[in-house]
């Protein structure tokens, strides 16, 4: 799910790994798990990830809006993370678009407000290379430190006011992308 304002990924980050966040390739390390930075729409998801911003290590939440063309480019040049029966012809293929890919996607369950898994997915996209150089340099269109909501509406969860909870979560809605355009990160 993307906020149809425009995609934008949520970024748990130690503080002072600030400094790097969108200061281009030759930083990024800062900015990467394992060689990858990774876009997840979902504030929710997000939220499962860094407890809340509680968890060490990711204690800054940031939310990050990036330009449609770029999301869209990232989508088109991506592989499947996993090797799926039937959208590649063997898993050496895979293997290989992968190790080619400048993005990977997978699919993760969704969460709701106690971050328990629904029975829908979430998009996560991976960007290594070349993507992750347009996404600091060219896609980031802005960065809002959204720890502070992610902390109000916990504390609302933690009382049991969920209707307000809720009522704060950001807008997020499928996103408009066309069936072929996606088709083989469909499988």
């Amino acid at each position: 799910m993307v906020n149809c304002a425009g995609p934008r990924s949520i970024v748990a980050r130690r503080p002072r790994d600030l400094r790097s966040v969108g200061h281009g390739a030759d930083q990024g390390e800062k900015v990467c798990e394992g060689g990858l930075a990774w876009i997840k729409p979902s504030f929710l998801w997000m939220m499962y990830r860094c407890g809340w911003g509680a968890k060490a290590g990711q204690e800054t939440v940031l939310a990050v809006e990036i330009s449609r063309d770029g999301f869209e480019w990232a989508l088109r040049h991506a592989c499947l993370s996993s090797h799926v029966r039937g959208a590649h012809p063997d898993r050496a293929a895979w293997q290989r678009q992968l190790k080619r890919a400048p993005a990977r996607v997978q699919w993760d369950p969704e969460r709701d407000l106690h971050l328990r898994p629904l029975p829908y997915r979430s998009l996560q996209l991976g960007l290594s290379g070349e993507a992750v150089r347009r996404y600091a340099d060219e896609w980031t269109v802005a960065i809002r430190d959204v720890t502070p909501l992610a902390h109000e509406i916990h504390a609302l969860v933690r009382g049991g006011d969920l209707a307000s909870a809720t009522g704060l979560l950001p807008q997020e809605r499928p996103y408009p992308a066309e069936a072929e355009a996606l088709a083989h990160l469909l499988a």
